[in-house]
């Protein structure tokens, strides 16, 4: 199944989503909402130091499980811990800039935004990732033609089936029909007896 549709680029630039959610927009933490304010702003801080946190668009109330993975295509534990490009708490004080790669809807996006440690809300939107676009693409059309290449073995397959079924009904039928001849008594024989 592939992961991304086949032109990401357009898909970005004209889906209404997608519109909305590329310009600069209002964000908020949206984990452990029944537990008090400190302690929030405690696990926020521990889970984007993890690689991971709940942000949503205040504007179109999309939620997003954004994983701060230095490289979050990789199915290897010990390269997806979190780096400073995409946890950063030294920028700027009392916030935390924030940067997470994925695949929203076909498309590769980059979601980038800063959150305010104590009132746990920021700035955020999401960019086109054309480097991992051209990736996703690539594998897209390997994909695609492994496929093709086994619809199209099918098909052979089904046409030699085919082929040698028709065959053998051929040569049953010939033979059945040398069978009956060699059987049946000719004319000249029958005319003979009498």
């Amino acid at each position: 199944m592939p992961r991304v549709v086949p032109d990401q680029r357009d898909k970005f630039e004209h889906d209404e989503l997608f519109r909305k959610l590329s310009h600069e927009g209002e964000i908020k933490y949206t984990g452990f909402r029944d537990k008090p304010q400190e302690e929030r702003q405690l696990r926020f801080e521990t889970e984007c130091r993890e690689g991971h946190a709940d942000i949503a668009f205040v504007a179109t109330g999309t939620t997003l499980q954004l994983s701060f993975a230095a490289n979050a295509w990789s199915d290897k534990p010990e390269d997806r811990n979190p780096t400073t490009e995409f946890v950063n708490f030294e920028r700027e004080p009392g916030k935390v800039h924030l940067k997470s790669q994925f695949i929203m809807n076909g498309v590769c996006v980059i979601w980038r935004g800063w959150i305010d440690l104590r009132r746990l809300d920021g700035i955020g939107c999401l960019e086109f990732d054309a480097g991992r676009a051209e990736v996703e693409d690539a594998l897209l059309r390997e994909q695609t033609d492994q496929y093709n290449r086994r619809i199209r073995d099918y098909e052979e397959r089904q046409r030699q089936r085919q082929f040698r079924e028709e065959e053998e009904e051929r040569r049953a039928e010939a033979e059945a029909e040398v069978h009956s001849q060699s059987s049946d008594p000719s004319p000249s024989e029958t005319s003979g007896s009498e």
